[in-house]
């Protein structure tokens, strides 16, 4: 049977049939120097619902080169360097990039709010109809680490 959610490349493949705790539209520098976009629709799973086939042929390195020890390590295929997912040192979450980890974005539900807007980006405050947040949404908690 399918995932709901499969993503990954050939040689690695990233599934879920859990829905996302938290999904955005980040504007974050960091994933616009990761993805080149100006706004990245998002989604964090839990640590445990985002599942890995073949763990063994990823390559991890820091997400944020300015922050090299912090929680979030890209995940890329050895064989291939496909970019498959973020991973949590800490075993909280896993974050989904859709358009960028070979999903099918039309399959993620909508993003329900932008998140690390700030004014000095240097672009116009989305109008889109949905909130708009300086960091994750208010009431996002992170889930207990492993």
């Amino acid at each position: 049977m399918a995932s709901k959610y499969q993503g990954g490349c050939d040689h690695v493949h990233v599934t879920s049939n859990a829905e996302p705790i938290d999904n955005h539209e980040c504007h974050c520098n960091v994933c616009k120097a990761v993805t080149g976009q100006q706004h990245t629709h998002v989604a964090f799973f839990n640590y445990g619902d985002l599942k890995v086939d073949h763990p063994e042929k990823i390559a991890r390195q820091p997400f944020n080169k300015d922050n090299p020890n912090g929680p979030l390590e890209l995940c890329t295929c050895s064989d291939c360097g496909a970019a498959l997912m973020l991973d949590d040192k800490v075993k909280r979450i896993r974050v989904a990039v859709p358009n960028v980890m070979g999903y099918d974005d039309a399959a993620f539900p909508a993003a329900t709010y932008h998140a690390f807007w700030d004014e000095s980006k240097g672009y116009a405050k989305p109008s889109d109809g949905r909130p708009v947040y300086d960091a994750l949404r208010p009431d996002f908690v992170w889930p207990t680490g492993a």
